[in-house]
């Protein structure tokens, strides 16, 4: 019993009476603790008011947080779009598009008869990490260029530091290696959703081609060619995936379907193979005829491409322009000091391959300060739908544009110093020869970025007192202001016209990328087609001025985006003159060769091999479902071109050019090569 008490008595007692003496405290203690309670109240209150001042003052809209904005509803818009266009059900009411090319002629009977091989051209092929610097760790075999692209805003400057080549010698850094990605996933997407040869690769496997006869000859598309199989053996492993190829498939010869740059990677790689050693592969005067059926170049620059010249001059082309006349400072070092430009012209100026796409040919091919073949020029691109030229008949009502109206722009100047230099009249305009430009070596900026950190302010000056220039002595401008990244680059690319090819100078590898300067192998029932968009404007000629701003390093010329043609010269738009191509390369550079360079037998072509042209007349997509559009005819977006694929397709199963319908043509470039004058 006691021990009942006490257990009552410690659990029910003694807690009561614990609670009941806390419970009463003395009324200046209850005081004091009122006084802290209302301190406390007063202290938090404060926090809440500064705490919602800070918030206030965060809420503050800046500049920096609507461009972050801005981009980030582009970028959410553009993936949303792009999922559900992948998401959705193809058979969908109203969504389902047309039968693929592909499915079309494997029902017409079509199987796969020569092995193909896909070239691709630059920037499209990815690149992978094989060994970097520590800022690198764990991108081992990952791609640094094509696909996702995050490592551009993870580490900026590590990244350009790897896609960069030795300034000196045009091949790998100190302690880097950065290699081509092998296979046909070397460039089907460029990046996630955004096809290259990914299209036309689908096709062919429809009806019936796979990895045993079909090949993507990838390679490290920065490199000069001659540095390609110097450093990575590309062109030997390409000569022998076509001849291992040739063997397995029943001895069917290899049609090479090249786009691009890869177009004239291709034509180096034709007379390499057969070149004795050490220079060339071995092949023989016979090979190119024994193991190749045809040569399907779509989209070609065997003359060059305008735009480079803005790259190497500016970093710049039309849409780098735009995007700094509509928001000043942003690609520039007044903001943050991040020198975009500078920093993309520091990484491409190490690419040798840049300089196989400037201009060749001079003046003959591009024009001079008073003529160029595309002088009846009409700017407003609308082909009717009559207007081509197919298997040799031309109706004459129907050859020419909608909208006719004669062009006056001189787009032999392709590069002019103010609007009306661009226009004048060359007696009006002086001529200093780039040469007695000099350099001012006691400039002190530093590490030199883009090699205008050694050229002075007067030198500057006097680039853009001489007006204009045409494709003659644009190559001395571009050694003035880049002489470092000519010096090496032109001991593998040369961009003139030959007056002798028997001369023993055409054997060495400099001259084989052009056209001009080189003849084509012996082989007379190879066929060779050009096949390119037209009916879009596409940069020919530019208007610059000199930039404000005269900071070490920075760039001191930049296209003037205020320069407008108008009356008759709409041609020229916000500092570019326009004319007819395919968005990037003009319909000269494209079809001249195809057109009369090696059009029958002449000495660019001795043995007469056939040149066919297909253009295609871009249309643009009606909506978003149709993506890029499958009649395209811009430089990339063609590849998706159901024409084309078509073309290819029915060549790799066998059929001949007439077969396919023989030439189409709905541009001039019958007419600009007609004002062509060159010893053929």
């Amino acid at each position: 019993m006691a021990s009942v008490l006490r257990f009552r008595k410690m659990c029910y007692i003694e807690p009561t009476l614990r609670n009941y003496l806390y419970s009463e405290t003395p009324k200046d203690e209850k005081q004091s603790l009122d006084a802290q309670k209302g301190d406390k109240k007063q202290e938090k209150s404060h926090t809440i008011e500064d705490k919602n001042k800070k918030q206030r003052r965060s809420r503050r809209w800046r500049c920096v947080d609507s461009c972050c904005w801005f981009i980030g509803c582009m970028c959410t818009t553009w993936w949303l779009l792009l999922f559900l266009y992948h998401c959705l059900p193809s058979n969908l009411a109203g969504l389902k598009g047309p039968e693929p090319p592909g499915v079309k002629l494997k029902n017409e009977g079509l199987t796969p008869l020569h092995p193909v091989v896909l070239v691709p051209g630059i920037v499209t092929g990815g690149l992978e990490l094989w060994e970097g610097k520590p800022c690198s760790d764990g991108l081992f075999r990952k791609r640094l260029w094509g696909g996702s692209f995050t490592e551009i805003f993870k580490r900026p400057l590590c990244w350009m530091e790897h896609l960069s080549l030795d300034s000196e010698t045009g091949l790998d850094p100190p302690g880097i290696r950065v290699r081509p990605v092998p296979g046909l996933v070397a460039a089907d997407y460029f990046a996630p959703g955004y096809f290259v040869w990914a299209v036309l690769i689908e096709n062919l496997a429809k009806i019936g081609y796979e990895g045993k006869n079909m090949y993507m000859a990838a390679y490290d598309w920065r490199l000069s060619f001659q540095n390609t199989e110097v450093r990575d053996q590309a062109l030997s492993r390409l000569k022998i995936n076509i001849e291992l190829m040739y063997i397995t498939n029943g001895n069917k010869k290899v049609v090479v379907v090249p786009h691009s740059m890869g177009v004239i990677y291709f034509l180096h790689f034709l007379k390499w193979v057969e070149a004795p050693p050490p220079m060339g592969g071995g092949g023989g005067p016979g090979w190119c005829a024994k193991h190749i059926k045809a040569i399907m170049n779509i989209g070609p620059a065997f003359l060059g491409v305008p735009k480079t010249v803005s790259g190497l001059l500016s970093a710049e082309c039309k849409d780098v322009a735009f995007i700094r006349a509509m928001a000043p400072g942003l690609l520039d070092s007044e903001l943050w000091g991040l020198q975009t430009m500078e920093h993309m012209m520091r990484v491409s100026r190490t690419w040798d391959s840049l300089i196989s796409l400037l201009p060749k040919g001079g003046d003959a091919i591009w024009g001079d300060l008073d003529s160029s073949p595309e002088d009846e020029h009409e700017c407003d691109l609308g082909y009717p739908q009559t207007n081509s030229r197919e298997n040799g008949s031309t109706n004459k009502d129907t050859t020419r544009p909608q909208i006719q109206m004669k062009q006056q722009t001189n787009f032999g100047r392709m590069i002019a110093f103010g609007k009306a230099a661009s226009e004048q009249h060359s007696s009006k305009i002086p001529i200093i020869s780039p040469k007695e430009f000099v350099h001012n070596s006691s400039v002190e900026c530093g590490e030199v970025w883009t090699e205008y950190g050694k050229i002075s302010r007067k030198s500057i000056q006097g680039v853009a007192d001489n007006k204009a220039y045409t494709a003659r002595n644009l190559m001395d401008l571009l050694r003035f202001v880049a002489p470092k990244t000519m010096k090496r680059a032109e001991a593998h690319f040369s961009h003139g016209i030959a007056e002798d090819l028997d001369d023993p100078k055409y054997a060495h590898y400099k001259y084989w990328s052009n056209p001009l300067e080189t003849k084509l192998p012996n082989a007379p029932d190879m066929e060779i087609y050009c096949l390119y968009g037209v009916g879009i404007p596409t940069e020919r000629s530019y208007v610059y001025k000199l930039s404000p701003s005269d900071k070490c390093n920075t760039i001191p010329f930049r296209i003037d985006t205020s320069a407008d043609g108008n009356g008759n010269k709409r041609c020229l738009k916000g500092g570019v003159t326009f004319v007819d191509g395919d968005e990037t390369v003009p319909v000269l550079s494209a079809g001249f060769m195809c057109a009369k360079g090696w059009r029958g037998k002449t000495r660019f072509n001795p043995s007469g091999s056939r040149t066919y042209m297909r253009e295609y007349r871009h249309k643009p997509p009606a909506s978003l479902l149709e993506g890029r559009g499958s009649e395209s005819g811009a430089h990339v977006d063609i590849m998706g071109n159901v024409a084309l694929i078509e073309d290819v397709l029915r060549v790799a199963a066998g059929a001949s050019a007439a077969e396919i319908g023989g030439e189409r043509i709905y541009s001039d470039i019958l007419k600009m090569s007609e004002r062509v004058n060159i010893k053929l």
